[in-house]
């Protein structure tokens, strides 16, 4: 077969057709995989460097949305009555009053 036999071949078009297909396929999940371990790396750095000079904790929150911070973590971090500290939220689970339980 000379090679302008080989381009009109439609099984041989098909077979490249399916390597350019596989290539792009593999591309893919490689950007894929590199970009979910750079996002698990950075929310990991981010939870380090929450945590490593602060305290992280569960806490419920209590009537006119009080909040206590664990008498083990006060000690640790050296905070007194008065203390101003900064306080990130993030909600783990809600526990609402349906009108049944009311």
């Amino acid at each position: 077969m000379s090679s302008s036999d080989n381009q009109n071949d439609p099984a041989e078009a098909f077979r490249k057709a399916l390597e350019r297909g596989s290539e792009a396929q593999k591309d893919f999940a490689k950007q894929f995989s590199s970009m979910q371990t750079d996002l698990m790396q950075n929310y990991f750095a981010l939870l380090r460097g929450l945590s490593f000079y602060n305290a992280m904790f569960k806490t419920t929150v209590q009537s006119g949305g009080r909040i206590s911070i664990p008498e083990a973590e006060r000690q640790a971090l050296d905070i007194e009555d008065g203390d101003l500290v900064q306080v990130i939220v993030i909600p783990i689970e809600r526990r609402r009053k349906t009108a049944e339980q009311k």
